[in-house]
């Protein structure tokens, strides 16, 4: 029975951990039920929670069994009506006879909700908690855009016609991505991604953790913007070894290695050095890797800073492409089906109390009233929403985070034989954004070193295409000083943007891809000599000492994977 009693802990959250549900359960060692179990358990009991609060209030279950508190209660009514198995206790332990008391009484109210909700079947009604079209559920899940499950198919294991003889055998092809978006969970369609290859679009909500292909790594959920750092990338077998350097939990560090493989198939396989400075986070890379079976290509450096990585070692002579994806402020990062609304039972509520006296009306407001509306918000994954702070706030931490941004950027330009380079953000702020690509290239580092824009006309084709592009603020733009008209719109013109809740399924994101001039590319670096000097001053000009976020100080190379708590909220990367 320590299943219940546990789920209920875990969401009463008396220690206020921060985190999302999966990971305050999955960080948890003293538990005794199986994380997986819990996890299931909460999340599918949170999505029907509206229905069974109606249910256990109209059987007042609460008021008979006084031993039941309303999670416990929510819990044990939603395993007994809804599980296959029913509650998972001893037959006669406690808590299980107190809700098989009243099981005549939940089945037949079970079925009144249902057609009151105007459903003829449970399937129907099912269809209906899955995609949140119950009244009173959460808005997000019925915006005309609703956010696609985007699914990768992992060239390291398998390819695309593997996947639609199997995973989705059965499956029918959409015509366009708003098919999708309108699909119910259950219904099985999909679309091929037209942008990036081996990706997939399948319905809101649908459920692909239990298939045997997610749990061997054979495909990965990833969504489509996040798949752009890589694909822009385009790594070539010219290119010799690449580097991640902000890289957990490592779905672009796997998309990297991937292509780095298909590629490189007939001459030495190059390596992907992939750095992670917070060694927790590194343990989660290391699982990702292996589970992608890219752990043959990729390299990790488990509690190692990519600033502190020196540019001229013998290790990284052959470093031809870099991939940076820095903390931010993860404003564009979208909440989609992760996070659910969890309705309670309240005490004392329906049945006898449900009255045609006036007092008796009164009490049950009066009750409702001061009890609240005992509905409290969970996020089941690591998706961080944005935080609003006050105007002043927010300009502060972009300009730390831009700072932090263009120094990691500005580092990565310093590697001697780096033909290419792209910098992503999960942000919608240009602060973040072209404005730190504008700063990248008017840095003495990008001029003595040949680093310029990669032009639209000469990206990938699937990025070429790519409609959404940059933006420039402000005609005035202090960074942008010294540059022509023209050149400044080429700039806009290559950085690529994403926007959230849009009929294209993504979330905010930003890209934009750095090359060099061949001449410029050696490992000689006597024939920088003149420069080194300018580079060197720049580098302390750059220095940031970091800024204060609840009396403490955060260094930029702390700053680099640190949580959403501490920096309110620099992402939590899902990647």
């Amino acid at each position: 029975m320590s299943l219940y009693y546990e789920a209920a802990a875990v969401l009463a959250n008396s220690e206020n951990a921060g985190g999302s549900l999966k990971s305050r359960i999955y960080k948890n060692k003293d538990l005794k039920t199986s994380p997986a179990q819990l996890f299931a358990l909460i999340s599918e009991a949170s999505k029907w929670s509206l229905v069974l609060k109606d249910v256990i209030e109209r059987c007042r279950l609460l008021a008979e069994e006084k031993k039941l508190t309303p999670t416990l209660a929510l819990l044990l009514t939603h395993d007994l009506l809804l599980a296959k198995s029913g509650v998972a206790a001893h037959a006669n332990h406690v808590l299980k006879l107190a809700v098989l008391r009243h099981k005549a009484r939940l089945n037949a109210e079970f079925t009144k909700a249902r057609i009151r909700r105007g459903y003829a079947t449970v399937d129907a009604l099912r269809q209906a908690v899955e995609q949140g079209e119950l009244e009173g559920s959460d808005e997000l899940s019925k915006s005309l855009y609703r956010h696609p499950r985007w699914v990768r198919v992992n060239t390291l294991q398998t390819s695309i016609e593997q996947q639609m003889a199997t995973t989705f055998a059965g499956y029918e092809k959409a015509s366009n991505i708003q098919e999708i978006q309108r699909a119910s969970a259950s219904a099985k369609m999909y679309f091929e991604d037209p942008h990036i290859p081996n990706l997939l679009a399948l319905p809101p909500k649908v459920d692909l953790s239990k298939s045997e292909a997610y749990a061997r790594g054979a495909i990965i959920l990833q969504d489509k913007a996040s798949c752009f750092p890589a694909y822009l990338l385009d790594v070539g077998p010219d290119d010799g070894d690449a580097i991640d350097g902000c890289a957990a939990p490592g779905n672009k560090t796997t998309h990297l290695a991937a292509m780095v493989s298909q590629r490189n198939s007939h001459a030495k396989r190059p390596k992907v050095f992939a750095y992670e400075r917070d060694k927790a986070r590194a343990v989660t890379l290391e699982k990702m890797v292996k589970r992608a079976s890219a752990d043959s290509v990729v390299l990790i450096k488990p509690g190692a800073d990519f600033l502190a990585a020196n540019p001229e070692s013998e290790e990284f002579a052959r470093v031809g492409a870099i991939l940076l994806d820095p903390s931010c402020s993860g404003s564009g990062i979208v909440g989609r089906d992760d996070a659910v609304k969890m309705h309670l039972p309240v005490p004392g509520v329906g049945g006898a109390l449900v009255a045609t006296s006036q007092n008796n009306r009164k009490r049950k407001r009066d009750h409702e009233t001061t009890q609240g509306s005992k509905t409290f918000s969970i996020s089941l994954d690591d998706v961080v929403p944005e935080e609003t702070p006050l105007e002043g706030q927010l300009s502060e931490r972009l300009t730390a985070l831009s700072t932090f941004q263009l120094r990691i950027l500005t580092h990565a330009m310093r590697f001697p034989k780096a033909k290419k380079i792209t910098y992503s953000t999960c942000s919608i702020h240009f602060q973040e954004n072209e404005g730190v690509v504008f700063r990248a290239l008017a840095s003495k580092i990008a001029r003595a070193r040949g680093w310029r824009i990669l032009p639209r006309d000469r990206q990938v084709q699937g990025m070429k295409d790519w409609n959404r592009r940059g933006v420039l603020e402000t005609e005035d733009l202090d960074i942008a000083i010294g540059l022509d008209r023209l050149h400044k719109e080429e700039v806009r013109n290559a950085c690529i943007r994403c926007e959230k809740g849009t009929e294209e399924g993504t979330m905010g994101f930003f890209v934009a891809a750095f090359v060099r001039d061949a001449e410029f590319v050696s490992g000689d670096t006597s024939s920088h000599a003149g420069v080194a000097e300018e580079e060197e001053e720049e580098e302390e000009e750059e220095e940031w000492n970091g800024f204060s976020d609840g009396g403490e100080t955060i260094g930029a190379t702390s700053m680099q994977q640190e949580s959403p708590g501490a920096l309110k909220s620099p992402k939590r990367k899902r990647k």
